[in-house]
């Protein structure tokens, strides 16, 4: 089993930045890919980004050049970068972690609030 603990989230003004970190804990050591997916009220659960051990990213079309996502193997923990922020960026953020599907969707946090508001 592996136990996600999110940090991070919280409230920002349109334009501004914040770092949320997911470490993973337990059986750990044959994780492949860590990612973030978002949920919006009333929305569907969408892929934000995600990290493979070797490298391999993917982002989802909406976050393109303002989300970063990247990983330390060493701590077992997902970072997720967020430049830019806009009102629509505004959900309830979860890790994800996997040991062989791509992209992630095994193990879930329990969810960071994000909200972006003047």
């Amino acid at each position: 089993q592996v136990q996600l603990v999110e940090s991070g989230g919280g409230l920002v003004q349109p334009g501004g930045s914040l770092r949320l970190s997911c470490a993973a804990s337990g059986t750990t050591f044959s994780i492949y890919a860590m990612g973030w997916y978002r949920q919006a009220p009333g929305k569907q659960r969408e892929l934000v980004a995600a990290i493979s051990k070797g490298g391999r990213i993917m982002y989802a079309d909406a976050v393109k050049g303002r989300f970063t996502v990247s990983r330390d193997n060493a701590k077992d923990t997902v970072y997720l970068q967020m430049n830019s922020l806009k009102p629509e960026d505004t959900a309830v953020y979860y890790c994800n972690v996997d040991r062989s599907h791509w992209p992630p969707q095994d193990y879930w946090g329990q969810g960071t609030q994000v909200t972006v508001s003047s």
